[in-house]
Order: structure tokens, then sequence, then C-alpha cells
């Protein structure tokens, strides 16, 4: 019995100690990889997909019923204005011409009648041969008679009308043609019709064409008049045509609950490459900055795993430290010491404490008028050429982790600029190009 309690204060005393020594043991070193920080291109867009179709297009009715005689032109065609697209059979305006031209030559025989007469009766009138009132119907027998003629030659004006103009279907404007649903022999109803329908689609220009693109309601507040576009075609691969926003229509278009306005992009064609009803993906370029300061997203989104939160807390606080003036600096300090009070008297949650305000720049240093926790890089130091809508836009500091001389992890703030997703561009007071910042931890 006593053997086996020495046994078994002796296995206790060994696993004591293997555990002791598996505490003591050293963390296996952490391996990094890396990016550098280099200079490009980077842009900001809102991505859509649109339709091209003709700035100004016409749809050409009949102005007459009729059958279709002839048809001078086809798809594709050009046109001048006032050219003949197409005539329509007169046959039976014909006839009707000379009904109308015999009802003329009736009524002003008629009229010719009367006035005689009437001037008979105003001699006798004179006379006082005749009452007055067999005068004044003379008279009134004499006016229908003029309106008679004036009909009549009002209709016999409408046919000729119809003959030399309307049965000739002419092109309003100068252009292309772009549809014809009319063949030789159709029948076709004259405009004022319910059931009438156009006949030619003519294109004013196809040299400028116009893209109707949808964008969302997230997205459409990056959108001005103006903007420059760039958009491609899957039937030319590889090949970028650009143009720029001509107006946004204010008409929400809602289509499963998603709310979508229609914005008109001005393109030109002058090679005639882009063709009416094309589909076409869209980029609107929000912002773009050229020769640019710029790194991973990755690298800003790093966090060490091997320190604490207190110490990256510190470690951000010291470097900021460095981007402030005195009054600045004084302040942060100040801030850091109310804050860890306030953390230690009321037990508070560190992230609104002092790791809060050293970890983001914070709300209480912005509350300090420090944004950020850092300043702005004085112009021409890390900076390229920029474009966009962001000149008014709050300043962002992040976080960049890198190995330092003595082989030690250390922290810089950058400010923070445009981002396509992958890349961001970043601003400091010493020109970066090429520096080594950690990418992420080797598994």
């Amino acid at each position: 019995m006593k053997n086996w309690r020495q046994k078994t204060v002796l296995i206790f005393l060994t696993l004591g100690a293997v555990v002791s020594a598996a505490c003591s043991a050293k963390k296996p070193a952490v391996s990094y990889e890396f990016t550098n920080i280099r200079r490009g291109t980077l842009e900001r867009t809102v991505s859509s997909s649109g339709k091209i179709n003709p700035v100004s297009t016409v749809r050409v009715l009949p102005q007459m019923s009729g059958k279709v005689e002839k048809i001078f032109v086809d798809y594709n065609d050009p046109i001048r204005k006032g050219d003949i697209l197409a005539e329509l059979n007169t046959d039976v305006l014909r006839l009707k011409r000379e009904q109308q031209y015999a009802a003329v030559v009736k009524a002003r025989a008629n009229y010719e009648l009367q006035r005689i007469n009437y001037r008979s009766q105003e001699t006798l009138a004179e006379k006082n041969l005749i009452s007055e009132y067999e005068l004044k119907t003379s008279k009134t027998t004499l006016d229908s008679q003029t309106a008679d003629l004036a009909v009549a030659e009002a209709n016999l004006k409408e046919v000729e009308t119809e003959i030399n103009h309307y049965a000739y279907i002419t092109s309003p404007i100068d252009g292309i043609v772009l549809d014809r649903n009319i063949n030789v022999g159709d029948t076709v109803v004259d405009s004022s019709s319910n059931n009438s329908s156009s006949i030619f689609t003519l294109a004013e220009n196809l040299r400028e064409m116009q893209i109707e693109a949808m964008v969302g309601e997230l997205d459409v507040v990056s959108i001005q008049k103006g903007q420059a576009v760039r958009f491609s075609l899957e039937s030319l691969p590889g090949r970028n045509f650009s143009g720029e926003v001509e107006s946004l229509r204010m008409v929400p278009v809602v289509s499963n609950n998603v709310v979508s306005y229609t914005v008109i992009v001005k393109v030109e064609n002058q090679d005639g490459a882009l063709l009416p009803g094309m589909t076409c993906a869209v980029d609107f370029i929000v912002e773009r900055g050229e020769n640019v300061l710029m790194v991973s997203n990755a690298a800003l989104r790093y966090q060490p795993t091997n320190l604490s939160a207190e110490k990256i807390a510190d470690m951000v606080f010291n470097v900021s430290l460095e981007n402030m003036d005195e009054e600045q600096r004084k302040a942060a300090l100040e801030a850091r010491e109310q804050a860890r009070t306030q953390a230690a008297g009321q037990n508070a949650n560190q992230n609104t404490g002092i790791t809060g305000l050293l970890a983001g720049g914070g709300q209480q240093m912005r509350m300090m008028g420090v944004p950020g926790g850092g300043r702005q890089s004085p112009p021409g130091q890390g900076q390229g050429t920029r474009q966009g809508r962001n000149a008014g836009a709050a300043v962002v500091m992040r976080n960049l982790w890198f190995i330092g001389d003595e082989g030690k992890i250390e922290v810089m703030r950058v400010r923070t600029g445009v981002s396509n997703g992958s890349f961001t561009e970043i601003h400091s007071r010493e020109d970066m190009e090429g520096k080594q910042v950690i990418l992420r931890e080797k598994i």
C-alpha cells in the first residue's frame, strides 16, 4: 500500500514537471508574408450595365390611308430631309379629284348665276319694284352659294394635297433608316386612327450615341453631370470606350423592390463600331488617383496576434504622438490619463477607455480636433494626381505594421484615400515607395 502511494506521488510529480516545462516554453516565432508600398493608378468606380441607343429617333406614320405602291429606302440607308421614303397608290384619289373638280365647277356656276340675280334684285329695289325682304333673300342665297363654292374648292385642294404630298411619305430629318415596317402591297392607316402604327423608324445621327444605364439608389449619389465614364462591349473584347454623364433622370424605376435610376451617358461613335441596341458594361469613375502611393487592403486590415490589445493600443498611440504638434500631443496625453482614470474607477470596458482611444484615433481625439489622430501630409510628399468628388471627405487614419531595424514589429499611421477594393491610396509625411509592410501571418 505504501509503495502504491509512493508511485502515485511520483507520477503526479512527473506530470507537474512536464506541464510546467510546457508552460514555460517560449512561444514559436511568428513568420510573416510581406508586401511593398508602390506607386500606381487607383480608381473608385460605380459599375452598371446599359443599352446603347441613338440620341434621337423619329417614328414616321402615314398621314393618309392607302396601299403601298413603291418603297424607295431600306434598312441602314442614309437619308436627307425631304427624301421620299415610300409612295401610296393614288388611283382612288385621282377619281375623287375629278369628282371634286366637277363639284367646284357646279358651285362656281351657281355662284355666278346668283351673283347676277342679286345685282338685278338690287336694281329693282332701287326703283322700289321689289320688297326689302326679296332683296335680303337674294343676298342670303348669294352668300350660301359663295360658301358652297369655298367648300368645293377646299375639298379639291385637300384631295390634291393628298395626291401631291401625303401619298409620298417623306423623311422629316437627316439621318439613317433604322427600321422598315411595310412592304409593297401593304395597306396603311392614317395617323389619326387608333390602328395606325409607324412604318419607318429613323435615327437622326449615329455618330453620337447614348447609353441608358440603371444605377441603384445607394450608388446614384456618386453620379453627376459631366462625370467620366468607361464602358466595354462583349462583342468587342479588349477594347474600352469612354463617355460622360449627360443627365440623371429623377424618375425611380422599381423592380423586385430594388430602386434604380436611369443615367444617360453621351458617347462618340465616329467609327461606327457602336450599334443601336448593344448592351455594355459601364463604369462611372467616382475618384481617380494617378501616380499615388498604394498598398494592399489586407495590409491595412492586419492586426498582430502575438500582441495584446493594450500593447497594440499603446504602440499606436505612441506613433500617433509623432504626427502631432505640441498642443495636440498634450491634449492626447491628458485624454489618455483621463480615460485610464475612468476605466480604473468604474471598471469600464477597455474598448470605451484606453484601447478605444488609442487603437482608432477615436471619438475623443476627434472631439479634441485631432482628425484621425494625425494631420494631413504636406503637399507634394507621397502624393500624385487626384480627380474625384471627395475633396471634403473625412480624414481616415489606418495602421501599417512592419519589421523595424532592430528586428521588432513596429507600426506606422497613414492617411487613406481612394480605394478600388483591393488596393488603397495612402499618404504620409515621407515617401514610402518600396517600403516593406506586413501583409499577413504565415500559418
